[in-house]
C-alpha cells in the first residue's frame, strides 16, 4: 500500500480575534505549519513535528502560550502543555508551570517516562530542571499588552464572558508522519486573570488533545471547562472510530459543546488517510493545514 503523504494542521485559538490581530493570527498559524511540514518532509517523526510547530508558536507572542502568556489573577503566567502519541497512546503533560517558555518540550519529556503522564507546578519544574531544561526569569514571559490587560481587568468588574472575548489563543497542532503515525499537542497560559492553579482543558488527554493511529487525531481550543465537561476530543476521535467522517464528527463535536451557553470554541482534526478539519463556533479561530493537496488557511 503507497504511504499517505505527510500533513499537519496547526491551530492558533478560537475566539474574538480582533480585526488588527487577524493577520499575525493566521499568518503565524500558516509559519508553524510550513515549518512543521519541512520536518515531516526530512522523515521526522509526527511527535517531534508537533513538538516543532507548539515550539514556534511558544515563541510567537502573537499567541497565549509561551512568551506572551495572559496573566493569572494574581498577575503571573501559569503555562499547561500536553503532546500524546498515536501509535501507542503515550501521553506526557504539564500544568502550572512559570519559569521555562516551552513546555511543550517538558511534556514531551513526561511523555518518555513510562512511570509518568501529568505533572504539576513546582513538581513539573523540578522534573524540567532534572531533564537539563534552561530555566527563564518569569518576567521574561510577561510582555507589556499582557500587564496592560491584566491592570485594566484589576481595576474594574470582571466577568467570565469578557474573560473569554479578550483572548483564548491556546496554540497546537496535530500531524501525520511518513510513517502513518499521528500525534497532537497543545500549549496554553489558558484564560485571562483566571484563579492561581486553575487547570483548562489544553494539557489533559482527551479533552484538549486525543490521538489514535487507528482513528485520527484532536486538538480543542476555547472555553477549558466545557471542553473538559464533555472530554471533547476523545468524543471526536470515538465518533471517527464510529465511521463519522472528520467534518461530521466536527460539527457533532461542536453541537455538543453548544450545550452549554458558553460553550465556545473550536478544533483540528486530522485523520490516517490524512483528511484535515478546521471548525470552530467562535467569530474566528487562526488555524493553517498543510498536507498532500496544499496549503489552506481561512480568509
Amino acid at each position: 500500500m503507497a504511504k499517505i503523504g505527510p500533513a499537519i494542521v496547526v491551530h492558533g485559538g478560537a475566539w474574538n480575534i480582533p480585526p488588527e490581530q487577524w493577520p499575525p493570527h493566521r499568518d503565524g498559524c500558516l509559519r508553524a505549519a510550513r515549518v512543521g511540514y519541512a520536518e515531516l518532509k526530512r522523515d521526522v517523526s509526527a511527535l517531534d513535528a508537533v513538538v516543532v510547530v507548539v515550539c514556534d508558536l511558544e515563541d510567537d507572542p502573537t499567541f497565549d502560550a509561551g512568551v506572551g502568556s495572559v496573566l493569572n489573577r494574581d498577575g503571573y503566567p501559569e503555562l499547561d502543555s500536553g503532546i500524546m502519541d498515536g501509535a501507542e497512546l503515550r501521553f506526557g503533560g504539564v500544568v502550572g508551570i512559570r519559569r521555562f517558555a516551552n513546555p511543550i518540550r517538558i511534556a514531551r519529556a513526561v511523555l518518555e517516562d513510562d512511570r509518568l503522564c501529568l505533572l504539576s507546578g513546582e513538581g513539573a519544574e523540578i522534573f524540567a530542571r532534572e531533564r537539563g531544561f534552561q530555566e527563564c526569569d518569569p518576567e521574561a514571559l510577561i510582555l507589556e499588552p499582557e500587564r496592560a490587560a491584566w491592570e485594566r481587568h484589576r481595576s474594574g468588574n470582571f466577568d467570565l464572558k469578557e474573560k473569554f472575548e479578550s483572548s483564548n489563543d491556546t496554540a497546537g497542532a496535530v500531524a501525520l508522519d511518513g510513517e502513518g503515525n499521528l500525534a497532537a499537542g497543545n500549549s496554553t497560559g489558558g484564560t485571562s486573570f483566571k484563579h492561581p492553579g486553575r487547570v483548562g482543558d489544553s494539557a489533559l488527554p482527551g479533552c484538549g488533545i486525543y490521538a489514535d493511529n487507528r482513528y485520527g487525531a484532536c486538538c480543542c481550543t476555547g472555553w477549558g471547562e466545557q471542553i473538559m465537561r464533555l472530554v471533547l476530543a476523545k468524543g471526536v476521535v470515538d465518533d471517527l472510530e464510529r465511521g463519522a467522517t472528520p467534518e461530521k464528527a466536527a460539527r457533532s463535536a461542536l453541537a455538543r459543546l453548544n450545550r452549554f451557553e458558553s460553550g465556545r470554541g473550536g478544533l483540528i482534526i486530522l485523520t490516517p488517510t490524512g483528511s484535515a478539519v478546521a471548525l470552530f463556533n467562535t467569530p474566528r479561530m487562526a488555524w493553517a493545514s498543510i498536507g498532500p493537496g496544499g496549503e489552506r488557511v481561512p480568509e
